[in-house]
């Protein structure tokens, strides 16, 4: 820092040298120097939370008549600024920091407070400054109740968009089984041949799949709409004013634009990170899903000689830097591999948050952290996957219906009339001498020309049940 004009900040350490222009003060610069960990720094999502529950409190102690007119102003104008984006480059302490998130608090409650005395006409030099981060800005919070609302609020924020990219996502399957639903094709299962399906109904399963996770999520996050804030310390709301929460609570709800509720017990509030864990699981899930779709795309874009290739994926960019003309599935690749990283943030979770002890969980920066990277690597791997796969897919038919016409499977429609025995004779014969199911039952007298045209109807056959159920040959 030499380099770097500074000036002195104190707190109850001692003296820290300060970048002269950084809005924050001694406890945020003790965490920089600390915690050189990732060079990262607090998610949006975490920062627009923070500042909410600063605003939301000044508004809130003012009219309890615990904050003046003037200190609370100013504090709520900074908090604007912040929420507007405006202050970002101040927010600058590493997610992998100390317990609990005392250095994420007090980097907010600084910057807020001596953007605040800016505000007022102070400098930041000047020892009266006199908006205080601790006394004013934090007044009635504690780290341990504010990042835990915190974590619930950010959830809640980038809620609609996560449910957008789903909605977007699940639109477009919708739309591609419409499009593909008179293709029929070849169903597989344990990839291994079996009775036709339309790729209509594959793709129209895929969007159910998607619409279904959406309703987790929605789900989950009901969980998250239950507030702590006002526990302060250890969750008896020591120091906060007794109306603090229920105000706070519908403060917050205004700013968010969404409901939120009372907690029943602050005590476990604070304590349980469950309810992150559970909203962190609904994003598995769905993440569970995108993979096993992803891989659906990419087995069936597979080829496109040597492959499956009943669809073809857009091209997006050239496949090798060896191979000539090869393109390969990279919308599906990079959906799995962001969805890979989700599972992995969900895993860190679940393990931080059992590792919470008595009145506290110290593990909540990283709970933190790692929620809202899920979110937001969903958001952008499912909004990319979306528009630049998706919805540019299309079928090769010609290869579906090639595939459907050597499969001896088709005998399964056939055993409700001629047994289950025969049909496994038939379906034998059929592989081993390459001939089609019609012309070895027929041969074998098992039914007429007539009947067996009727039941290996394949399109019938993806209707459902029993084929031949008018009645039939021997």
């Amino acid at each position: 820092m030499s380099d770097v004009a500074f000036r002195i900040e104190k707190d109850s350490l001692g003296e820290m040298k300060v970048p002269a222009h950084a809005l924050y003060g001694a406890q945020t610069q003790r965490a920089v120097l600390n915690f050189p960990i990732s060079g990262m720094r607090p998610y949006p999502a975490f920062v627009w939370s923070m500042v909410a529950i600063k605003r939301s409190a000044a508004v809130v102690n003012h009219g309890l008549g615990l904050l003046d007119e003037q200190r609370a102003h100013v504090i709520v104008q900074a908090a604007d600024e912040a929420l507007a984006g405006v202050l970002n480059e101040h927010f600058v302490v590493d997610p992998f920091q100390a317990g609990a998130g005392t250095s994420h608090n007090m980097n907010i409650n600084e910057v807020l407070a001596n953007r605040a005395n800016q505000l007022l006409g102070f400098a930041l030099t000047d020892p009266k400054k006199p908006v205080n981060p601790n006394d004013h800005v934090n007044m009635a919070q504690s780290t341990n109740d504010t990042i835990p609302a915190a974590i619930r609020l950010g959830a809640l924020w980038r809620l609609p968009e996560l449910l957008q990219a789903l909605d977007d996502l699940a639109a477009a399957l919708r739309q591609k089984a419409r499009e593909f639903d008179d293709i029929v094709k070849s169903g597989r299962t344990h990839l291994q041949d079996a009775v036709p399906v339309r790729m209509g109904q594959e793709f129209g399963a895929y969007a159910r799949a998607v619409e279904r996770g959406r309703e987790k999520i929605v789900q989950a996050a009901e969980a998250l709409r239950r507030l702590g804030i006002g526990g302060t310390a250890t969750g008896t709301g020591l120091n906060a004013h007794p109306e603090y929460h229920a105000r706070m609570v519908a403060a917050l709800s205004d700013l968010l634009g969404q409901p939120l509720f009372t907690s029943d017990d602050l005590f476990e509030s604070m304590q349980s990170m469950g309810d992150n864990v559970y909203f962190s699981g609904s994003l598995r899930t769905v993440a569970q899903d995108l993979i096993r779709i992803a891989n659906d795309f990419r087995l069936l874009s597979s080829g496109p000689t040597t492959g499956l290739d009943e669809i073809r994926l857009p091209a997006v960019q050239p496949g090798s830097s060896i191979m000539p003309g090869k393109v390969n599935p990279v919308m599906a690749e990079m959906l799995d591999m962001s969805m890979f990283h989700v599972l992995g943030c969900d895993l860190t979770i679940t393990l931080a948050a059992q590792a919470g002890q008595l009145e506290l969980n110290v593990m909540m920066p990283i709970i933190a952290h790692n929620l809202f990277e899920m979110m937001h690597v969903m958001i952008g791997a499912v909004n990319a996957f979306t528009s630049k796969c998706v919805v540019g897919v299309t079928a090769n038919r010609e290869k579906a219906l090639g595939w459907l016409a050597k499969n001896a499977i088709l005998v399964t429609a056939l055993n409700p009339v001629i047994g289950y025995a025969n049909g496994a004779a038939v379906a034998k014969e059929s592989l081993a001498t390459n001939r089609a199911i019609k012309d070895v039952v027929v041969e074998k007298g098992l039914l007429t020309a007539a009947q067996a045209d009727e039941l290996l109807d394949a399109r019938k056959m993806t209707e459902g049940g029993i084929q031949g159920s008018g009645g039939g040959g021997g």
